[in-house]
């Protein structure tokens, strides 16, 4: 058996004058630093976030997010596993008001060095199949434990 701390990321809270989205996670991974530095971690959801938004963040945007959790050695699936740098994706999770011409990948799933050595397999689900149900598709992670 595998013990794993499985952080669940909805980053939205329209109440916080300080910042709605990826300020959220910024806030939590400081709140919860100390969880990041156990041996199996896993931080999944919906981010609401992508670097190609960084300019509009002075302190806590998705670079910094990034950054935070790389110094903690904990990486993005999808990222280490397709090769492809932040901001570039090529698999969007997220389609804005379900339109396919509005694209964007904003979900996530890190994971510590430890579990990203077992990473199998990365799929981001399809658009098609999942429009009648979300906005966003499923980003699927498979782990050989």
């Amino acid at each position: 058996k595998k013990k794993i701390t499985l952080l669940a990321i909805w980053a939205n809270n329209p109440g916080d004058k300080d910042g709605q989205y990826i300020e959220q996670v910024w806030k939590a991974l400081h709140y919860y630093d100390a969880l990041l530095k156990r041996q199996n971690v896993l931080l999944v959801g919906d981010f609401n976030s992508n670097s190609i938004w960084d300019k509009k963040y002075k302190m806590g945007n998705h670079s910094h997010v990034v950054n935070y959790l790389e110094k903690r050695k904990i990486f993005s699936c999808y990222h280490h596993h397709h090769q492809q740098e932040q901001g570039s994706e090529k698999h969007p999770t997220f389609y804005l008001y379900k339109h396919v011409d509005k694209p964007y990948h904003i979900d996530y799933c890190f994971a510590s060095k430890k579990l990203l050595r077992s990473l199998t397999n990365v799929e981001v689900a399809d658009y098609q199949a999942w429009k009648n149900y979300s906005d966003h598709v499923p980003i699927i992670t498979t782990f050989n434990f």
